[in-house]
């Protein structure tokens, strides 16, 4: 039976069961309580010794190069893993890994980031433990799955106007000619997401092979959804005037969408929308001609309740007209 007592930082923890003796000091009790259930059982299933000699930093660094390499949104969790390896998190061994480190993180985060920051971060690590736990046996537990959740922020609600499009497609220099700039095809881009909805990763990654006459196919959306998109008239229009002279449609790169598309809503004082938002614009537009189960189709949403917080916004006199 594990010993728990007091101790001038907190509380610690000591084991002695068959021979293995462990003892950890914790900030409170009740993870002191945890984490000795926790090798308890481990000791008795056998487990305990068989988790490698190594740091959460190794456990990152494996999943950046084989996990991270395959997925739409590599970028940002390179980014994000990246930065997690400087902090000290990284440096705690997996087999001492446990939710105390993870309430550290967590507090020490939200001392300079939004709580929406943090669940991106915590989305992302909460996924590696659990790859570690099935795939690689690097962990027995997913401290994420222990430790409270930070408060998630309420979802925009940002519409884009008629007014904001028309300042966006001047400063981008978009004239409804062939658009050959790179500035003009980002104009392209920009109507296509609001009519599409599609990602601006989809729309980079479109190629003229997956560009059929009323729809477009997307093989691989960041939650690893492949789906087929219907094309309007005005998003069939888009596609006949861009230039056919390479394999992408729109032979765009993420950072030139967003480095230009920051600098066209400084030229026309427009503030607070994000290129995201063209994705939410387009699913409350199209919510007016179809159920919520075709908006989620199209968009590549599994989960219905995201569909209905973060991006439909129908409204109210639109739905007071349906009756």
């Amino acid at each position: 039976m594990a010993s728990i007592k007091a101790h001038k930082d907190g509380w610690r923890a000591f084991i002695f069961k068959q021979g293995v003796r462990k003892s950890k000091v914790f900030i409170t009790k009740a993870a002191a309580t945890t984490w000795a259930r926790q090798v308890e059982m481990d000791i008795e299933n056998g487990m305990l010794g068989k988790l490698p000699n190594k740091k959460f930093s190794d456990l990152l660094e494996k999943y950046l190069e084989s996990v991270s390499v395959n997925k739409l949104g590599e970028k940002w969790e390179t980014i994000r893993i990246n930065n997690t390896l400087k902090m000290d998190i990284a440096k705690v061994g997996v087999s001492d890994f446990n939710s105390t480190h993870v309430a550290e993180w967590r507090d020490k985060r939200l001392e300079t980031v939004s709580n929406a920051t943090v669940l991106r971060e915590w989305n992302l690590l909460s996924h590696v433990c659990s790859i570690a736990i099935i795939e690689w046996k690097w962990l027995s537990i997913n401290p994420f799955k222990e430790v409270k959740r930070p408060k998630a922020p309420e979802a925009r609600w940002r519409r884009i106007s008629d007014d904001e499009i028309e300042h966006i497609l001047i400063a981008l220099g978009y004239d409804f000619t062939q658009p050959k700039t790179i500035t003009a095809r980002i104009g392209s881009a920009f109507i296509f997401s609001i009519e599409s909805a599609l990602r601006a990763g989809e729309l980079c990654a479109l190629t003229w092979a997956h560009v059929h006459d009323r729809h477009i196919h997307i093989p691989k959306s960041k939650n690893g959804f492949k789906r087929d998109v219907p094309l309007s008239k005005e998003s069939r229009r888009i596609l006949d005037e861009l230039p056919k002279d390479n394999e992408l449609a729109f032979n765009l790169k993420g950072s030139q969408i967003d480095a230009l598309f920051r600098k066209a809503k400084s030229m026309r004082n427009i503030e607070g929308l994000h290129w995201h938002d063209t994705r939410h614009e387009a699913l409350t537009r199209l919510s007016k001609k179809l159920n919520v189960m075709e908006l989620a189709k199209i968009a590549g949403i599994r989960d219905l309740r995201i569909l209905q917080n973060v991006y439909y916004n129908p409204n109210i006199n639109d739905l007071a007209d349906k009756f």
